[in-house]
């Protein structure tokens, strides 16, 4: 109904609550050249929304819409006023109790992580293997339970360093971000005198690897070589390579002599004759190998042998 009034001023509006107090300024188009809009709007925008609210192709409105719009506009605006200060009293208590963690995670980010852990020093208590995938149990449980991959990231996959990511790159970029978290969230939660240096150092550590793993640098990230690897393997080198000359002469080489195995028989020899006469190869002389054949005397029984004396 808001946009039925002055569709045409939509495009010109920077914001919705922009938008919103213009409507309930202006009212209906007839009203719009005689309104003065200077104290929410520059001069030269001001001239473009007039200029748009005549030639506007709304449709005629009664008094009684028109009232109900404002009085929704007046509703769009108490809500858009208290959510700005809701924002900036959060913002003011997590800097007063975590600063670090609000630095290097985000306000509402961390209010949630220690909504959902109970208090801070709850969540300080926790390792960053918990914090990456709080928010994420139901997937987690379902996983293990199923025998699947286990989820990558939970509440903290909506902080900015992890949103600026890839989608190869968010898994590593939560576990380095849930690890940096954890420290701050223990120097929060025990520290004496805290301030969030040490939460911005850690945000520009972040950064910083965040850049050679979209860049797809050489360095070593995490203590191993996979990013060296994965980054040859997708890019072509521009090596030229030049033929060895030399390789194709074989005048410097000597010929290498093969040595004969015992079994193999030994290479024929030629015999030279005299001039006109074809050279002759020798013939192998055929040895024959007799096999003697030895008889052995059976010993005759010795009962044959004492008749023999008796006879005698």
């Amino acid at each position: 109904m808001v946009r039925l009034a002055l569709p045409g001023t939509w495009k010109n509006s920077q914001t919705t609550t922009l938008f919103v107090k213009i409507v309930k300024l202006v009212g209906t188009r007839d009203n719009a050249s005689k309104t003065d809009l200077s104290d929410i709007l520059p001069e030269d925008l001001e001239e473009k929304v007039k200029e748009a609210a005549e030639i506007s192709m709304g449709t005629e409105i009664s008094d009684d819409d028109i009232q109900n719009i404002q009085n929704l506009c007046d509703e769009i605006i108490s809500i858009t006023d208290y959510r700005t200060h809701l924002t900036d009293y959060l913002k003011a208590r997590m800097m007063a109790m975590a600063p670090n963690l609000t630095v290097l995670i985000g306000e509402h980010i961390g209010a949630r992580l220690i909504a959902h852990a109970g208090s801070l020093m709850n969540l300080a208590k926790h390792p960053a293997s918990t914090i990456q995938i709080f928010g994420a149990e139901k997937a987690l449980f379902r996983a293990l339970k199923t025998k699947k991959d286990t989820p990558k990231y939970g509440l903290i996959y909506h902080a900015q360093l992890v949103g600026q990511c890839s989608t190869k790159n968010k898994g590593k970029m939560s576990r380095m971000l849930a690890a940096k978290a954890a420290l701050a969230t223990r120097v929060d939660a025990f520290g004496e005198d805290v301030t969030f240096e040490l939460g911005a150092e850690h945000k520009v550590k972040l950064e910083n690897k965040l850049r050679l793993l979209e860049e797809g640098n050489l360095r070593r990230i995490s203590g191993t070589g996979k990013a060296k690897a994965k980054f040859e393997k997708y890019h072509s080198k521009s090596e030229v390579f030049q033929y060895p000359v030399a390789a194709d002469s074989t005048l410097d080489k000597k010929p290498m002599k093969r040595e004969h195995s015992p079994d193999e028989a030994a290479p024929s020899k030629k015999i030279k004759l005299e001039d006109g006469a074809s050279e002759v190869t020798p013939k192998k002389k055929k040895v024959k190998v007799e096999v003697k054949e030895e008889t052995v005397e059976e010993p005759e029984p010795t009962s044959e042998k004492k008749k023999k004396k008796k006879k005698k």
